[in-house]
């Protein structure tokens, strides 16, 4: 992470850079087509097991697009005390839907009143502790943001998949030769662009591929408008449209475990974009965005939507783009707004067929994954334990992924908390980074199975010095004619002019 002087200008921060009007609206537009299935996910499952109406459903889905582009505006432009003015957009997060799906069938839960409530109860109280979570940053370093900007690619990679296959595993083409071939489709039309376009073309080619997937479905019959038109063209969030919130015990303490989960969500996402586009973000910054998310997340039950929290795949936009100014972002939150508030503009972007999401999210989330693995690059492995610091936290992160009922039987909070592969990746990577390289009272003298030993290294201007017929014997240098040649201890002179590194064998 850059750890430059706080009294650089903000002036000089990559993500203050604004690209204009035109370029603004064109990416801000392309993070709302990479994070609008993921928004009106929650809602739409939420709202069918809370038993609502189509309609019921369509405005909870608007008051998540509203909700989420309020938050965004937010995060990104910023207020004194809230807002990490970074390129992230926020929506609905999809860590609580399992909680907030168990409090509506539970008897005590209260229904879709008590879910809000819940939600306003404990993001107030994760509000009130953002300010331990603020001071984590130096249990953060390139190792432990390294393995959770990998975990963050690795854990949507289902996604894409199940996108790639059409979305929906109970339609009758999901999985189909049509789905997964218009996906490929979309994937190649992405790669040709990014190898044979300008540079505006190669960064807008996520968006430039959907809309040109989407053409080619629609002319093949597998893109539907026809319900565009249908229903109201303005709908503006009612407040409490679905009643005033209830609190209760029960329901608030499951969703605070899943605001935990949130926070540290939040906080990988908040270091893993400035690793990103290489900018500083100290525990004030941090602790802004926390703020933000918190206090997001306690506003947006009025308007009918939920936890608000960072979305993973538009930290990979940012990175497969290059693009880091934050007012594109900001543009992107106010799409979200008119989204919000126009539900025919919501209806055209959600007609884009899912398999078309797909292929461009394959690229996506990959780039999350490399960026990852450029991160642990940096980190150093020799005579230390950080192989298996990476090894054993990406291994557990990959534990939900793999086998996504593997904690079935474990104790709902626990469940709630290690169900996410990035908050398992962040915990065990964050527990682990103290327990090996701060906590090291106990280490043991003996160097690990797992650490890499020091690289044998030789100075160029040394080999260059060598002459035919110059030989080794006993430790000592000999020439031809079989004289020992002086051998410079180290220190006995300077640093020599050019040097080259011939690594040999560890």
């Amino acid at each position: 992470m850059n750890t430059s002087s706080s009294s650089t200008s903000s002036a000089a921060r990559p993500e203050d850079e604004n690209l204009g009007l035109g370029a603004n609206l064109a990416y801000g537009l392309q993070h709302v087509l990479t994070m609008y299935g993921g928004i009106v996910a929650v809602p739409l499952i939420l709202g069918q097991a809370a038993g609502l109406t189509p309609a019921d459903i369509g405005l909870l889905i608007a008051a998540s697009l509203f909700a989420g582009g309020l938050a965004t505006l937010l995060q990104t432009l910023g207020l004194p005390w809230f807002g990490c003015q970074l390129p992230l957009v926020q929506g609905v997060s999809f860590a609580g839907v399992a909680t907030m799906g168990a409090i509506l069938s539970s008897e005590g839960g209260g229904g879709l009143p008590g879910v809000l409530g819940a939600v306003m109860a404990a993001s107030f109280i994760g509000f009130l502790i953002t300010p331990v979570f603020s001071r984590i940053t130096k249990y953060f370093p390139p190792l432990v943001t390294g393995i959770v900007i990998t975990t963050i690619g690795l854990t949507l990679m289902p996604v894409a998949a199940r996108w790639v296959m059409g979305g929906n595993s109970k339609a009758p083409d999901f999985g189909s030769m049509a789905n997964i071939g218009l996906a490929a489709l979309t994937f190649v039309i992405v790669l040709v662009l990014s190898k044979l376009g300008s540079a505006t073309i190669s960064r807008l080619s996520i968006l430039l591929a959907m809309v040109i997937g989407t053409l080619i479905a629609w002319s093949l019959g597998m893109a539907d408008f026809s319900k565009v038109l249908e229903g109201p063209l303005v709908a503006m969030p009612s407040p409490f449209h679905f009643g005033m919130p209830t609190f209760h015990i029960a329901a608030i303490l499951s969703m605070c475990i899943v605001i935990m989960v949130t926070l540290v969500e939040t906080s990988a996402d908040i270091l893993a974009v400035g690793e990103i586009i290489d900018t500083k973000v100290d525990s004030k910054r941090l602790g802004n965005g926390l703020r933000a998310d918190m206090a997001s997340s306690i506003l947006a039950p009025i308007f009918g939507s939920f936890t608000q929290s960072a979305f993973a795949q538009n930290v990979g936009l940012v990175a497969v783009t290059g693009v880091k100014s934050r007012y594109v972002v900001a543009t992107g939150g106010v799409i979200l707004v008119v989204l919000g508030l126009l539900p025919i503009m919501g209806r055209v972007i959600a007609a884009v067929p899912t398999s078309v999401l797909g292929g461009a999210g394959i690229v996506l989330f990959g780039t999350v994954a490399a960026s990852g693995i450029r991160t642990l690059s940096k980190v150093s492995y020799k005579n230390n334990v950080n192989l298996i610091i990476v090894a054993a936290s990406l291994g557990f992160g990959m534990i939900p992924i793999a086998a996504p009922n593997f904690y079935a039987q474990f104790p709902n909070w626990f469940e709630t908390i290690f169900h996410s592969g990035i908050s398992s990746a962040a915990i065990m990577a964050i527990v682990l980074n103290l327990v090996f390289n701060h906590f090291t009272v106990g280490n043991s003298d003996q160097q690990s199975v797992f650490a890499a030993a020091y690289e044998r290294t030789i100075h160029y201007s040394d080999i260059s010095a060598l002459r035919d017929g110059d030989y080794f014997e006993d430790g000592k240098l000999f020439n031809a004619e079989g004289k020992e040649v002086p051998v410079m201890g180290e220190g006995e002179h300077g640093e020599p002019p050019a040097r080259r590194e011939a690594v040999s064998e560890h």
